[in-house]
């Protein structure tokens, strides 16, 4: 064949070529030239977190077929089946995966070359793939993930374990903790999840369920079908003794709530309140972006952290419908409309933070100037008023409370300037405007104004990029 193939080149070469172009022999072989990739990029630049994500590529989906064995020493075993598009020609690339161990990786059905690096796995196929092909990386591995260090703080992040099982809360790069992941808020996939676990305890994720059924060894199979655009952060894992409750919001968006006995009954009136959060959003900020609803209640006393997981928020122990409020409204803030870089978590947590105040004056509970004044009581000599909400400077103040309260406080005298008509009109604008895109905090500035015709922009430079304590006026 090879012999073959050569004769064939030789011949297209010495073809005759007339004025109208090459004969269809060279043409062949033009066609069938190996491609000549360059390595993608390990990082994608973020101003917090550089070597986050990986460039040369853009993932579609992920289907993680996924065994969790809470008590092995190999708590974590599957297999990752990732579909992308090289978007250069690509002789190689990375994805961010932490700890586990990978055993084998193929690339389009071919035994393709890996080598491990800190974080970042480096995998080389067998040919380079050119520039707008799509190609399935297989990837299996095993292994006991485990939290990361040191990346804000105190803050857990990654598979976090509990006395029945584990959940992931993976922001900001905890996503990498249980499978191999493009970890970047620019690429965006769907997600289909199998996790099989020993009987008495449930596999969650997010998305439509789709059904329990039996496997090997006294284990079952619990499969998640997630179709909405999703960042690695917003996905989630969770095993342990859930009970999971179902039902439909008036639009017929399915709720699947999956509830620790241990609060079962504490949780029944928040879980109660699942519909009516998602209308209240929906009048305010626009239609529901997520294909399904509802709730992951685990038993992590030591944690009691939430986070706004898509369609299906995470929280170690029982929330307050305030709570919920503010991880229904980063569906929103957050998972719709996404950051462009972590320095700009203001859109996602000054937003949420100040829709859970609305949510308050809604149900007769504090007004939002309520809320705004007992912000602004911390003394100006506090450590609080230190840090620029509208800019953090390092990861251990991408969640501390200024970017939340201050970043609120913000909204709040935005909204007083501009009226509340306006205020609303600018807020639907700005999710139906970035619906599943990036965006950055000065194309808000510029919607404010160019929708209020108001100077906006002085608000902002005091509230939300000043130093210190703002005079109240």
């Amino acid at each position: 064949m090879l012999e073959r193939r050569e004769l064939l080149i030789s011949m297209a070469v010495v073809a005759v070529v007339t004025t109208s172009g090459c004969s269809p022999l060279a043409a062949d072989a033009a066609a069938q030239a190996p491609v000549r990739g360059t390595p993608g990029s390990a990082g994608v630049g973020d101003s917090i977190f550089p070597g986050a994500g990986n460039g040369g590529y853009d993932v579609a989906h992920y289907a993680l077929d996924l065994t969790v064995e809470p008590k092995s020493r190999a708590a974590l075993s599957g297999t990752s089946t990732i579909t992308a598009k090289a978007t250069q020609n690509l002789s190689r690339f990375n994805l961010d995966l932490s700890r586990l161990t990978v055993e084998r990786v193929e690339v389009d059905g071919t035994t393709a070359k890996f080598s491990r690096k800190g974080n970042e796995l480096t995998i080389t196929p067998s040919n380079p793939i050119a520039k707008g092909a799509k190609f399935a990386t297989v990837i299996t591995y095993h292994g006991t993930p485990k939290v990361l260090p040191g990346l804000i703080g105190g803050s857990q992040d990654g598979w976090i374990k509990t006395d029945d099982g584990a959940f992931v809360m993976g922001e900001p790069l905890g996503a990498m903790t249980w499978h191999p992941v493009n970890n970047t808020v620019h690429d965006p996939a769907t997600y289909d999840v199998a996790v099989t676990v020993p009987a008495g305890l449930t596999g969650v994720s997010n998305g439509r369920y789709v059904g329990k059924e039996s496997a090997d060894f006294g284990r079952n199979t619990f499969r998640w079908s997630n179709r909405t655009q999703t960042i690695p952060y917003a996905a989630t894992l969770a095993v342990g003794k859930f009970t999971l409750e179902t039902g439909k919001t008036k639009a017929g968006v399915p709720i699947v709530n999956a509830v620790d006995p241990r609060h079962h009954a504490s949780s029944r009136k928040a879980l109660e309140e699942i519909p009516a959060i998602i209308a209240w959003g929906e009048k305010l900020f626009g239609p529901y972006p997520v294909d399904s609803a509802g709730a992951i209640i685990d038993h992590a006393p030591k944690i009691g952290a939430a986070l706004e997981t898509i369609g299906r928020p995470v929280y170690g122990k029982t929330p307050t419908s305030t709570v919920m409020a503010h991880e229904y409204a980063h569906q929103w803030f957050g998972n719709s409309v996404r950051f462009s870089d972590w320095s700009q978590i203001w859109l996602n947590e000054g937003f949420a933070t100040y829709a859970m105040w609305m949510w308050d004056e809604e149900r007769g509970r504090a007004t939002t100037q309520e809320w705004f004044d007992g912000v602004y009581r911390v003394p100006a000599e506090d450590k609080f008023w230190a840090p620029v909400p509208g800019k953090p400077a390092t990861g251990k103040e991408l969640f501390g409370d200024p970017v939340y309260y201050r970043g609120a406080m913000v909204l709040h005298k935005v909204r007083q300037a501009v009226g509340d008509k306006v205020f609303s009109k600018i807020l639907k604008a700005w999710t139906a405007e970035h619906r599943n895109r990036t965006a950055v905090i000065e194309q808000f500035i510029s919607l404010t104004e160019k929708m209020s015709g108001k100077p906006t922009r002085k608000i902002f430079d005091v509230w939300l990029f000043g130093k210190g304590k703002p005079k109240k006026p």
